[in-house]
């Protein structure tokens, strides 16, 4: 099997503008043939529609503060209420929302993906819920909480005396307004989240758990340590996500777990049982134009933990990554990020250079033209993704040599994936804005004598001995953020 290839959708926006096209409602039930063809087409593994899960009237009364409409204005001028609803990340329940079609229509989604061979992914907020959701009357005493006033940080619950419950935060921001904070210290609010995980496993094939380090004892302790927990209530056993994600797995083999991770703690995550976690030191390396540091990232990081990484140039947390890159370096970019073994996740608009990076609260976006130089640049690199071993057999990342009297090429990477002896890739990029040469230490399980390659991201054909490889390498020249993709031919 492929390494998951995952497409996030900005669901309402996608499923808005898919109306618009056919003058007729849209919903998930409804999604014509072709989207789902051309997913395939481009070689995508996972189709993740972010925001299915119903909110509420509170979130999205939150959504629509002073605030939020000025940040509204800036990117959709003349927007009105009826773009705007409540974040999809303050969840008022694990069910699809009606205006999306419900339950029916997800699984009607799903039973479409797979006639294509694709697999759902469905986002899991298991830090906070919504200020809607029904937990906050009927279960209050899963949340963080308080009898003291705290009406800047807290919700204040009557249900069960002169209680505040808190938003939810990380340690370092303040306080989502418009969510309640679960307090992962006490075992009733594992083993109920763990059921609600168990239930949202069963409409998907893997989910991707929104700020999934939260809720690691050591970080969640360190986070509400001024608020102690009830006396009589019991307290957890161990971590979460090894329990939840041992029953999951447990009850469907071979489902998804993709953590939002970041602060280091992404081994972690990866030693309780995520199959994946974010890379945003990469991301961030990119994005500041520093080719050396995302090449020692790649060099330097374990493999085991680079292989379970998950790779992206955005999403909807990131701004646009059209409007960070020059074109030389977001194909560059691009192309690391597609051959590095790991899942690799790309998002919606990303393949057509939309650079109008839109709030998740709103459900309409601006109409953008295409860039055609990025579709076709996606296009191309897609395909030969698709078409050759890379993300499927052996990756071995190979650290690039200096030829005798030269500069070292500390923006290079180079990544080998093979099926079998006769199905070598060498995927070659730099990431820098100089022009290099090195020697590509080649791992090579042929016998044969000598060995024709073609880069098939151009129209180039070569031949070397093997042994001339395995005593100096194959020797490379790289102009500045050269991609390359050379394949061994028979």
């Amino acid at each position: 099997m492929p390494q998951p290839l995952v497409y996030e959708i900005n669901t309402r926006c996608w499923l808005r503008e898919l109306a618009a096209r056919s003058g007729r409602p849209a919903m998930l039930a409804t999604v014509p043939e072709p989207e789902f063809a051309r997913w395939q087409r481009l070689g995508f593994t996972h189709i993740w529609p972010m925001g299915v899960w119903r909110n509420g009237p509170r979130a999205r009364a939150q959504a629509l503060s002073e605030h939020q409409r000025r940040h509204y204005s800036e990117v959709l001028p003349g927007w009105t209420e009826a773009d705007a609803d409540g974040s999809p990340y303050a969840i008022g329940d694990y069910e699809v929302s009606n205006a999306l079609g419900g339950e029916t229509g997800l699984q009607e989604f799903r039973q479409a993906l797979r006639g294509e061979g694709l697999k759902l992914v469905l986002d899991f907020v298991p830090n906070h819920f919504g200020v809607d959701h029904p937990w906050v009357g009927e279960r209050s005493d899963l949340f963080v909480q308080t009898a003291a006033a705290r009406p800047e940080t807290f919700l204040q619950d009557t249900s069960r005396g002169p209680r505040w419950l808190a938003h939810g935060k990380d340690p370092y921001w303040p306080a989502w307004t418009d969510t309640v904070q679960l307090d992962y210290r006490l075992q009733a609010t594992q083993d109920a989240m763990t059921q609600a995980l168990l239930r949202i496993a069963e409409q998907c094939d893997g989910v991707r758990c929104d700020m999934a380090m939260l809720l690691l004892t050591e970080v969640f302790a360190r986070t509400w340590q001024g608020f102690p927990v009830n006396p009589t209530s019991t307290a957890s056993s161990g971590e979460f996500w090894a329990t939840a994600i041992q029953k999951v797995k447990k009850a469907h083999p071979g489902f998804l777990f993709l953590a939002e991770a970041y602060w280091g703690l992404e081994p972690q995550l990866q030693a309780l049982g995520f199959d994946y976690t974010y890379d945003k030191n990469l991301y961030d390396s990119l994005v500041r134009h520093d080719g050396v540091a995302a090449a020692q990232r790649v060099l330097t990081q374990p493999a085991p933990e680079l292989a379970r990484s998950a790779h992206f140039l955005e999403n909807h947390d990131e701004p646009r990554i059209a409007g960070l890159l020059s074109p030389e370096e977001h194909r560059a970019a691009a192309f690391l990020m597609l051959v590095l073994p790991g899942l690799r996740l790309l998002h919606d608009g990303q393949l057509t250079g939309a650079g109008v990076r839109v709030p998740v609260q709103l459900t309409r976006r601006p109409a953008e033209s295409e860039r055609p130089q990025i579709r076709e640049m996606y296009e191309q690199l897609l395909a030969v993704d698709a078409e050759t071993s890379v993300g499927r057999g052996t990756a071995r990342v190979l650290r690039p040599k200096a030829l005798s009297g030269e500069r070292p090429p500390d923006a290079v990477v180079l990544i080998q994936w093979q099926n079998d002896a006769r199905m070598l890739r060498l995927a070659a990029v730099n990431l820098g804005p100089q022009a290099c040469r090195c020697s590509a230490p080649l791992v090579l399980e042929t016998a044969r004598a000598n060995l024709s390659f073609a880069d098939r991201l151009a129209e180039h054909r070569f031949s070397r001995s093997s042994q001339e490889i395995r005593e100096q390498g194959l020797v490379l020249e790289l102009a500045p953020y050269a991609t390359h993709l050379f394949e061994l031919t028979d």
